[in-house]
């Protein structure tokens, strides 16, 4: 289970993206399910709990700050928490509403108002709480140390839901569990299509073109990078691909397919090796030379 954290300024920016559709998308991409992607993209929103608060965007934003202005010197009243399964584990709906109440109460918003919202526009369904810092009594619920509280929540929620176990933030792992390898199912998907595009590419254009097609954008400069459909940039190293392993990976292709192409003049033509002895430095320059006198006799 994977827990996020924000804390902002906007009721009413905040709910209205946790209850309204997703804009922007064609009539059937928004059917339920969709027939391109298996997702709920039209009332994708389910309010699970409303607790102390009701109505639609506009009525709860106005309740919200009705409470709000009991403690004018809080700049940041709204609190916004997410919460996400790992691939794979499937919640019921009494599920899902228990971990909300929880969630509630370990941020200290249990007395306060909030809302939980379950969206189902994303391979894995995922949980939205928008929650009033300011109490009626006007106190304000601490965001001290909310990134580790979230963390240490989800590892008792995976427990205590039989869930599968994801590892926390790394800052907030003991020095054994720091050396554990990671998955990081992005990355593995990005290395995977670097590997496929290299061994389809001879010149860089080709690379970037195929990598291109696969969702990503190339940045390269003195190192190089890519950056998913959702903004995600990974430098190129990260992953073992630095911009010099996929330059050689590059040059390799083209003096593999110089040697496929010489080999095939020598076969048609019967041509001499002139190449036998030579460094590995002059070999391409030679094949380059014996593939061009080849072509002379072919005319």
């Amino acid at each position: 289970m994977i827990g996020k954290v924000v804390i902002g300024k906007s009721f009413g920016h905040c709910i209205s993206y946790c209850l309204e559709d997703k804009k922007g998308l064609s009539e059937e991409q928004k059917a339920v399910p969709s027939l391109q992607d298996g997702l709920r993209h039209q009332d994708r929103a389910e309010v699970l709990n409303y607790h102390l608060c009701f109505g639609d965007k506009r009525e709860l934003t106005s309740q919200f700050k009705d409470v709000r202005i009991l403690n004018h010197r809080i700049e940041k009243p709204v609190l916004h928490l997410t919460i996400r399964p790992a691939p794979g584990d499937e919640l019921s709906r009494a599920q899902w509403i228990s971990i909300g109440e929880a969630a509630a109460k370990e941020f200290r918003i249990d007395q306060n108002q909030y809302l939980c919202i379950l969206h189902r526009d994303t391979r894995e369904p995922h949980m939205h709480i928008v929650g009033n810092r300011v109490g009626y009594d006007g106190k304000v619920a601490s965001d001290s140390q909310s990134y580790a509280r979230m963390a240490a929540f989800c590892r008792r929620m995976e427990l205590e839901h039989s869930l599968k176990q994801v590892l926390s933030p790394r800052r907030y792992l003991s020095p054994e569990q720091r050396q554990i390898p990671r998955h990081d199912a992005r990355k593995e998907h990005l290395k995977e299509t670097i590997t496929k595009a290299l061994q389809e590419s001879k010149t860089f254009p080709e690379f970037e073109k195929r990598i291109t097609e696969k969702g990503y954008r190339v940045e390269k400069g003195r190192g190089i990078a890519f950056e998913d459909d959702k903004h995600v940039r990974v430098k190129g190293s990260e992953i073992g691909y630095p911009l010099a392993t996929i330059d050689k990976a590059l040059d390799r292709n083209r003096l593999m397919q110089n040697e496929q192409s010489l080999q095939q003049l020598k076969a048609h033509f019967k041509m001499p090796d002139r190449s036998a002895g030579l460094s590995k430095e002059n070999q391409e320059e030679e094949q380059r030379q014996e593939i061009q006198r080849g072509r002379r006799i072919g005319r």
